[in-house]
C-alpha cells in the first residue's frame, strides 16, 4: 500500500529492452518538496528510469504512482501535472524567448500567463533577451529558457535528466540558485545526474550502478556508510605512488582524483607512517597525508568497485 505522503512512490521498477536489462528492480519513493537525486554514470539507468516515470517509455514491470495516479492506467492525468527538462530540451529555435514560453503556456492551456512570465524572466536573468531567437542562445541560457517554458504551466513535479550537462559554469550555478528558490516555495524535483557536487545538493539520493540501486539515503546518510578512514596524498609524481601504495596492507583501497590520491585505509595513523618512510627515499617526496572525512564520490566508486566484483 503506497504511503500517501509520498508525491512519488516507485515500487519494483523494470525495464527490459530485448534481452538487455536496463533497469533491474529499482524502488523509492519521493515526497513532496524533495530535490530526489539519482546518481551514477553513463550507463547506469537514470534516463530509462525518469523516461518511465514520465511515461516516455513502458516500463516492463513493477507499480509507478504519481500525485495518486497510476501508470500507464493514467498516464494522462499525470502527463498534465508534470514537467520534463532533459539536456537536450526540444525549444524552437526561430521562436524568440517570449514566443517560446507563450507557445508552451498555451500548448499546456495556460491563459493567465503574462505576469508569472514576466516572474519566469526575471528569475532566470533572460528578460533582457526576452526578443532573442531561441537559436542564438548559449547553451546555459537555452537550458534556463527549457526551464521556464517548464515553469510556464505549473507543474507538481519536475524530472530534471543531467540538465546541466555541457552546461558552463556560471550557467550551471545560476540554474542551481533558481532550483533551490524553487525548492524553497515547496516544488518537487526528481533529478538524474552524473555529478557528485549536484547530488550534495539533494535532499536524498539513490546510488545507481548498471541498472540497480546500490544504496540510497540523505547525502550525510550516505557518507556515514564509509566504514573506512580516508586518506588524501598529494604529490608530484602521483601516478608512481600509486602503484607502490596498492601494495600495503593498511591501504584497503585506493581512489584516484587528478593531481591526488585517497586511500581506504583501517588505520591511517599505520598509514601515514608507512607514506612518510616511503617519502624519504624518494626523489619527488609526497607533498601532503591528511585524513578527510569521506565524499559522497568517495562511497560510490567504493561500491562500484564491490558490485563488480
Amino acid at each position: 500500500m503506497p504511503d500517501p505522503e509520498n508525491i512519488v512512490q516507485i515500487t519494483n521498477l523494470f525495464h527490459r529492452y530485448g534481452s538487455v536489462t536496463a533497469v533491474k528492480g529499482i524502488s523509492f519513493f519521493v515526497r513532496k518538496g524533495e530535490m530526489f537525486g539519482l546518481v551514477g554514470p553513463d550507463g547506469a539507468g537514470k534516463t530509462t528510469v525518469i523516461k518511465s516515470l514520465c511515461g516516455v517509455l513502458t516500463f516492463s514491470q513493477g507499480e509507478v504512482e504519481i500525485l495518486g495516479y497510476r501508470l500507464p492506467r493514467e498516464k494522462k492525468r499525470i502527463k498534465n501535472n508534470i514537467g520534463y527538462l532533459s539536456q537536450r530540451f526540444s525549444l524552437y529555435g526561430d521562436l524568440t524567448v517570449d514566443e517560446n514560453i507563450e507557445f508552451f503556456a498555451e500548448i499546456h492551456g495556460v491563459t493567465d500567463y503574462n505576469s508569472l512570465q514576466d516572474e519566469l524572466l526575471e528569475m532566470t536573468r533572460l528578460k533582457p533577451f526576452k526578443k532573442r531567437l531561441a537559436e542564438r542562445l548559449s547553451g546555459g541560457m537555452k537550458q534556463k529558457l527549457a526551464l521556464a517554458c517548464t515553469l510556464i504551466y505549473r507543474p507538481q513535479v519536475i524530472f530534471l535528466d543531467e540538465p546541466t550537462t555541457g552546461v558552463d559554469p556560471v550557467s550551471r550555478r545560476d540554474f542551481w540558485r533558481i532550483l533551490s528558490r524553487l525548492l524553497s516555495e515547496g516544488m518537487t524535483f526528481i533529478l538524474s545526474t552524473p555529478y557528485m557536487d549536484e547530488a550534495e545538493r539533494c535532499s536524498r539520493i539513490a546510488m545507481m550502478h548498471q541498472g540497480e540501486i546500490l544504496l540510497q539515503g540523505s547525502p550525510a546518510e550516505i557518507k556515514s556508510r564509509m566504514e573506512y578512514q580516508i586518506a588524501e596524498v598529494t604529490a608530484p609524481d602521483i601516478r608512481n605512488l600509486l602503484p607502490a601504495v596498492k601494495t600495503w596492507k593498511n591501504a584497503i583501497e585506493t581512489q584516484m582524483f587528478g593531481d591526488r590520491i585517497n586511500i581506504l585505509t583501517d588505520d591511517f595513523s599505520a598509514l601515514e607512517t608507512a607514506l612518510k618512510e616511503y617519502s624519504d627515499g624518494q626523489e619527488f617526496p609526497i607533498t601532503q597525508v591528511r585524513q578527510v572525512s569521506p565524499s559522497i564520490e568517495n562511497v560510490f566508486i567504493s561500491l562500484m568497485k564491490t558490485a563488480d566484483k
